[in-house]
């Protein structure tokens, strides 16, 4: 088994020898260049934007602003206990 399989890989059978072998299109240097440059900016972009984000979510000392929010109202829910409103 190890002898035909050496052979049939020694032969090394038809290569991509044609005219156009190796070319590759200026279309695709546009794309790959495209794409990264795309890249780039996405990273840029989330970077910029993780930095507004707060570095601790602690619902204990909420700012002025979030006090009413779910979860963080000292004063109770903000709707009655029930169930939910059903819309026809």
């Amino acid at each position: 088994m190890n002898q035909i399989l050496l052979s049939v890989i020694a032969e090394g059978g038809p290569g991509n020898t044609g005219p156009d072998f190796g070319k590759a299109s200026p279309v695709g240097l546009l794309v790959i260049v495209l794409l990264v440059i795309a890249t780039l900016f996405l990273v840029r972009s989330m970077n910029q934007q993780l930095k507004k984000v707060p570095k601790s979510f602690d619902p204990d000392h909420p700012e002025f602003d979030q006090a009413a929010d779910e979860g963080t109202d000292r004063d109770g829910p903000a709707r009655p206990p029930g169930p939910p409103h059903e819309s026809a």
